[in-house]
């Protein structure tokens, strides 16, 4: 296992290489590529359905084709290379999707045979991540979802593949999902009452992910409600911020990770329940710089290999990339969360009332119409002060001689400064030399005038 600067370390060159590509321009609007399959070898993919998606303004189709005999496709666009597009093959009724970035002309897209059987997939990991807003509790929830299928297929089916709850009286905000290399893409849920619902998205071989926020009522800084396991975890966690409490039944203390408090329980059985108690306020906000990372925000692809999606409501979202191993998900991936969720309070603006001014005591009348008459009195325009007499006018010999000692006191003054400067060095000999005849030639108009 590699130490968790050098994981962060990688991640943070990849986040860099990123830029450096986003920032190349696109050659001549094209872009090519070959559709393999994966379950089969790798073999090429004849016949398979391939569209162009502009992501800009949301998911829209701007062009489609199909692989040929070599499994290969082709796309001419005036919109490849102007920002981030997708590309989606769609095989047996499942999205696979690859980003297409800026400067990027060549792009394969991997497919896998479906599977509708559930032991595909293990759920090695599930992380639920609290954080106050007021008197709501936003909820962050996320799944690491393996799929070790062999041969390698993609677990999938079109009534709803995975299955989750939220507790009694939250409010769903958003799901998002993962693949192999960590692309957000938002999907469409199905409702099936009681809290429960439920997605339809491709697991493809690998890690996967399900990230889900929920928002829960949080009056008194304080709340308790009870989640629900639909599916053997091998390993749960709580995290929260350290400015807060959280207590369930058979979760010890881990540690800290990043900054966060993280209660551990091993081995979480399906159909289980547990009840948690979550208390305290949030911590003092951060430096602004240091949340956007999630910045964060955008519907920009963030040029990771794509996940596999089947709702045709998929939209795709950035967050920040996993870092750490299997056991720990880092702050990153908490912001990442929180990034889904955290537009619902936003929206939620609340209003702001004016103070009204407190009510005065009851005065008499008589003290009312003096109170009115000196209110009158300020109101009134201020009148003009009388003009001062003009000055008594100087005879034209003392202004003259009032000029002339007025520039002769400037012009003392002007050449004791050029002589300090002189003592001083901060003046060459050619710049006093000519300071000082400029001074003389003045001091000669002076006395000639």
């Amino acid at each position: 296992m590699k130490p968790r600067n050098t994981k962060f370390g990688l991640a943070l060159a990849g986040v860099l290489a990123l830029v450096f590509v986003v920032s190349i321009p696109a050659s001549a609007g094209t872009v090519t590529g070959i559709v393999h399959n994966g379950t089969d070898g790798n073999k090429i993919a004849p016949n398979v359905d391939v569209l162009l998606i502009q992501l800009v303004g949301g998911m829209q189709v701007v062009a489609n084709t199909k692989t040929d005999a070599n499994g290969q496709f082709h796309f001419d666009h005036p919109g490849i290379g102007q920002g981030p597009m997708l590309i989606r093959a769609v095989y047996k009724n499942v999205f696979f999707h690859q980003p297409l970035t800026p400067g990027t002309s060549n792009v394969d897209v991997t497919i896998y045979e479906p599977t509708t059987n559930p032991k595909a997939i293990d759920v090695p990991l599930r992380l639920l991540v609290f954080q106050p807003n007021g008197d709501k509790l936003m909820v962050g929830e996320e799944y690491s979802i393996q799929n070790n299928s062999n041969p390698p297929a993609a677990y999938f089916k079109q009534d709803g593949n995975f299955e989750f709850t939220i507790p009694q009286g939250a409010e769903l905000d958003q799901v998002s999902t993962f693949g192999p290399s960590g692309m957000p893409v938002r999907q469409g849920t199905i409702d099936k009452g009681k809290g429960r619902y439920a997605i339809a998205y491709a697991f493809q071989p690998g890690n996967n992910g399900v990230r889900i926020s929920y928002i829960l009522p949080y009056t008194g800084n304080q709340a308790q409600f009870r989640e629900s396991s639909t599916y053997d975890a091998q390993r749960m966690l709580l995290v929260v911020p350290p400015t807060m409490q959280v207590a369930s039944a058979g979760f010890t203390s881990a540690g800290q990770e990043q900054g966060y408090n993280v209660f551990s329980k091993e081995s979480v059985k399906i159909g289980g329940g547990m009840d948690v108690t979550v208390s305290g306020t949030a911590p003092p906000p951060a430096d602004a710089s240091a949340s956007n990372g999630s910045g964060p925000g955008s519907d920009q692809v963030n040029g990771r290999d794509a996940t596999a999606s089947s709702s045709p409501e998929t939209t795709v979202e950035t967050a920040p990339a996993r870092i750490g191993d299997e056991k720990w998900i880092l702050l990153g991936g908490l912001a990442a969360i929180f990034a889904v969720g955290v537009g619902l309070l936003l929206r939620k603006q609340v209003p702001v009332e004016a103070s009204a001014p407190a009510a005065a005591p009851p005065v008499s009348a008589a003290k009312a119409r003096k109170a009115q008459r000196e209110r009158e009195r300020a109101a009134a325009p201020p009148k003009a002060a009388p003009a001062p007499p003009p000055p008594p006018p100087v005879p034209p010999v003392e202004m003259i001689t009032r000029e002339v000692n007025s520039n002769l006191d400037s012009l003392k003054d002007t050449l004791l400064r050029l002589e300090l400067r002189r003592q001083a060095g901060t003046i060459t000999d050619a710049e006093y030399a000519l300071e000082r005849g400029r001074a003389e030639q003045l001091l000669r108009d002076l006395v000639q005038g």
